[in-house]
């Protein structure tokens, strides 16, 4: 699958800086999120369910660290009693058109949604910001440090329009399947 836009070498490093606070506890992070909260990774998605809360939106690839996740986190993630399931292959180190519009769609039906990326989910934080309300949250792992918390403001979206702005690709195709200017 080609990606719509597609992450640049030079850009890695500026993807790596959060955004928003990083929690290593899910209790204290749901204690400071807004509604409703888009998950992006097997991980995160567990630790949230694992506190008893169910995302709007989780995606997931079965992977962390590009490595398979544990069986245990596989099981919870997978019996999360989310209303609906669905499937779209995105590229590692890329956005795809259906990961875009399939985000589009789950946020806009409100309704908790299993999405299974085939690829990698990893990007999707960065669409999720641009896609979600004001007062909203995206919630995505910091690799051996803990899940970020991004709240959904025009700081954030700022912040992630000039990151997606340097990815290579499409971005008028991309910004009208999210919805966004």
């Amino acid at each position: 699958m080609e990606p719509l836009l597609e992450l640049p070498t030079d850009l890695r490093s500026e993807l790596k800086k959060p955004l928003g606070p990083v929690y290593q506890d899910a209790d204290a992070l749901l204690a400071d999120a807004g509604e409703p909260l888009v998950a992006v990774g097997d991980v995160v998605t567990y630790h949230l369910l694992e506190a008893g809360y169910r995302p709007a939106v989780a995606l997931v690839d079965g992977k962390t660290k590009r490595e398979r996740v544990r069986r245990e986190v596989r099981e919870t993630v997978g019996d999360d009693g989310f209303d609906h399931r669905l499937e779209v292959a995105s590229p590692a180190g890329g956005l795809s058109e259906p990961l875009l519009a399939t985000l589009r769609k789950v946020i806009d039906a409100g309704k908790p949604t299993l999405v299974e990326v085939t690829g990698e989910e990893d990007l999707a934080a960065l669409p999720a910001v641009l896609a979600l309300p004001a007062g909203a949250s995206v919630v995505y792992g910091q690799p051996d440090e803990g899940m970020v918390l991004a709240m959904v403001d025009e700081r954030t979206r700022t912040r992630v329009k000039e990151l997606l702005d340097g990815f290579e690709g499409d971005h008028a195709t991309a910004y009208a399947t999210l919805g966004v200017a």
